[in-house]
């Protein structure tokens, strides 16, 4: 487990400040684009230990009085029911959910904004939706050779046929379901509308990676890299910062690309340019935060070669390309990296090699390793779940938590009445056993009560796990890796 090398207190505090200044900075309104996840920010904690997955929405309800939440989404990506990957729902539905997720922690939800419209059936039929649900949507136009004609998009036939989105608060934060939706394209236009209505506002964003302020190389920047190996982003010199200030900062090459664009559209509309830099617009203050650059420099090695497992095991199911498994093998060069790095794929390929049969390691947080192989009872990664919940819990490896006499009828279920061919027991129905055991077995419930230490563990499979035991994993918080390979040799898995 990682050690910790990242204050989250601090972060808070400091994120929070520094949004205020720069809303003071542009006369009290400020349109803040925010990349990345607000919610479960799990890459952040994996490579900055000590970050919480919910830190920036601990940030937003430090100013919960000053902000307001605006969505947008794209009508193409409505049209073409374009989904999450991560949770397998649509945009327009994790909309919704974003609305409820907002609304439950005591977040302002302003509206919505439809991006990209064109007037598009389903698009319509969202927005309908929507205002049947109270809540306020508004449309934003194509803009022919966005964003190329400057002097097209900030004209009247442009950003002034979009229309204006009426917000009560100091702090609009614009978020998005995923990329493309149109967060940027959304704040300059109501820059557009506030200045011709006489109102102050500014933009800036908010990217919690790359951190601008650590070298180009460092680990946690090159994680971010590996992140996004499947997109065309690079991590890069800033290079408009060095020529203005004279200092290195990293930026990534798509908003280094666009500023220029972006820097002729604030003196259009201002007459000047509040920003001379990418980095300028950035209000991001993580790299202060890391308080043991070691512990942060070894969780992102991690990090990179756990995303080299999941890439690799993409190509093996036919979902990525090659080139995004060189990319992250090239970052892995450049970093003397290597599977032997990560010490449970050691210990699992040395488990399946001594069993003839898949296998799972978990490392402990004390550095322990325990493994589980498949048996007819249950399958690897619920055999080494158990064994890793007897260690914590300082339980005989040999003693029976669950009795065959309790599996069996689990295993005469799944396969004579629910049609399952494989009766081992997956890591789910293996706590449930252990849950109804702990009634009548004290034991049981102690090993049931180490779940919570398990998060952060590392872990590695021999073979491509189930649905199933993978969402189990992410749950528990464990960072499981697989090798690209399926224990069938078959051509569907489900």
């Amino acid at each position: 487990m990682n050690r910790p090398g990242f204050d989250n207190e601090k972060y808070v505090k400091l994120q929070s400040q520094n949004i205020r200044d720069r809303i003071s900075k542009f006369g009290g309104k400020l349109y803040l684009e925010f990349g990345g996840k607000l919610f479960d920010d799990f890459h952040a904690a994996r490579v900055l230990p000590g970050f919480a997955p919910d830190s920036k929405v601990k940030m937003l309800l430090e100013m919960k009085d000053e902000a307001e939440i605006l969505i947008a989404i794209s009508a193409d990506d409505i049209e073409r029911s374009k989904r999450r990957s991560d949770l397998g729902i649509t945009y327009d539905e994790d909309t919704l959910r974003l609305i409820d997720a907002f609304r439950g922690i005591g977040l302002y939800i302003g509206s919505v904004v439809i991006t990209h419209y064109r007037g598009q059936p389903v698009a319509d039929q969202f927005k309908k939706r929507l205002e049947l649900l109270g809540i306020r949507v508004y449309k934003h136009y194509i803009i022919p050779d966005y964003p190329s004609d400057i002097p097209l998009i900030v004209s009247e036939d442009g950003f002034g046929k979009n229309e204006y989105i009426e917000t009560e608060r100091s702090l609009v934060v614009i978020t998005a379901p995923g990329p493309g939706s149109g967060k940027m394209a959304t704040c300059l236009s109501q820059l557009y509308h506030e200045h011709r209505r006489g109102i102050s506002a500014g933009y800036a964003k908010f990217e919690t990676f790359p951190i601008w302020n650590l070298p180009l190389k460092h680990p946690v920047n090159l994680a971010y890299e590996a992140a996004t190996a499947d997109l065309d982003d690079v991590n890069m010199i800033d290079p408009f910062h060095l020529e203005a200030y004279g200092e290195t900062t990293v930026n990534y090459n798509r908003d280094v690309e666009i500023f220029p664009v972006l820097e002729a559209m604030f003196k259009r509309i201002y007459g000047e340019s509040p920003y001379k830099s990418p980095t300028d617009m950035g209000v991001n203050m993580a790299g202060y935060c890391i308080f043991d650059d070691e512990a942060c420099r070894e969780a992102s090695k991690q990090e990179i070669l756990r995303r080299y497992y999941a890439a690799a095991c993409a190509l093996r199911q036919g979902l990525s390309d090659p080139s995004e498994l060189r990319k992250i093998e090239l970052i892995m060069n450049s970093m003397e990296i290597g599977p032997g790095d990560r010490p449970v794929v050691a210990a699992a390929l040395r488990r399946a090699e001594e069993t003839g049969a898949p296998a799972v390691a978990i490392e402990l947080p004390d550095g322990r390793i325990v493994t589980g192989k498949t048996s007819s009872l249950l399958g690897a990664s619920s055999a080494c779940l158990m064994n890793a919940l007897k260690a914590l819990a300082g339980i005989d490896k040999k003693l029976l938590l669950i009795t065959p006499n309790i599996i069996q009828p689990i295993q005469h279920l799944k396969v004579e009445h629910l049609g399952n061919h494989n009766p081992r027991l997956h890591t789910d129905e293996l706590l449930i056993a252990l849950s109804i055991c702990a009634v009548t077995n004290p034991i049981a419930g102690y090993a049931i009560d180490q779940l919570h230490r398990l998060r952060g563990c590392e872990a590695h499979s021999t073979v491509i796990l189930s649905h199933v035991d993978d969402e189990l994993f992410k749950k528990l918080g464990v960072n499981i890796s697989f090798e690209p390979k399926y224990q069938a040799k078959k051509l569907f898995h489900k």
